[in-house]
């Protein structure tokens, strides 16, 4: 795969005409809600289901969450309207219909206790099952950073699992996809493929979901701190990407 050129800050905040046409990629944790102490820490509020129910009208349905937590887990927040990209492109639902992902795989399982083994005598480190990935938290203990990284590679080549790094959080699942991919699948089918994407997310995990933007000539909007990004325009933070969606939905 073939990756646009990293930009460096600043960047220029994203037009409201962006969305005229577009495809909209949607990230969740740090781009639609604040990042919370804990995975079950964070609350959706009904005012951003609705602006997004909006928007995804004015878009004729070309409106998809791509995020590292579950389908599951995305339902249970309030996101069963809409189409879903979890556990970093591995599962896909269309609104309110069945999830198509891989079954759970044993190596994820060995992960997860190995995990465990390692954070459950040390206060702050908090590992968080997923439907088919594993995830090692250290926001409430980063002096074990490190250490989690550590075994978190070793796991990772020890049972030919994918490491995938995230802001406090080293998660295992297996390979195969990411948000790029994701952008990929579903800008080949309807209702997606009919607009130009463009990518909104925080993590450095979305950095693939802005490089397969720009690839199907579109574009990625960076949530937050500068940094190397595939991103052409950025945002300062959540409320500054509730703001531009709610233009977009009053234009």
């Amino acid at each position: 795969m073939t990756h646009s050129p990293l930009s460096l800050p600043p960047l220029p905040p994203p037009p409201q005409a962006l969305l005229d046409g577009a495809s909209l990629f949607l990230d969740f944790d740090g781009t639609l809600t604040p990042i919370a102490a804990t995975p079950d820490g964070v609350a959706v509020d009904q005012d951003l289901l609705r602006l997004l129910e909006r928007l995804r009208e004015r878009l004729d349905g070309r409106l998809a969450i791509v995020s590292g937590r579950s389908v599951a887990t995305l339902r249970e927040l309030g996101f069963s309207p809409f189409l879903l990209a979890g556990t970093h492109g591995l599962e896909f639902a269309r609104p309110d219909g069945p999830v198509e992902a891989p079954d759970r795989p044993a190596a994820v399982d060995a992960a997860e206790a190995a995990f465990h083994a390692f954070a459950d005598d040390k206060s702050g480190l908090l590992v968080e099952r997923k439907s088919i990935s594993v995830g090692l938290h250290f926001r409430g203990a980063p002096q074990w950073g490190e250490e989690a990284g550590g075994l978190a590679a070793d796991l990772a080549a020890r049972h030919g699992l994918q490491l995938q790094p995230g802001k406090m959080l080293f998660e295992l699942r297996p390979g195969g996809a990411d948000k790029g991919s994701a952008v990929h699948a579903l800008m080949s089918r309807a209702p997606m493929k009919a607009g130009t994407p463009l990518f909104i997310g925080d993590d450095v995990t979305d950095e693939e979901g802005f490089a397969a933007a720009a690839e199907l000539g579109g574009n990625g909007i960076l949530v937050g701190t500068p940094r190397e990004t595939r991103a052409g325009f950025s945002l300062e933070q959540v409320a500054a990407v509730r703001h531009y969606l709610q233009q977009g939905v009053s234009a």
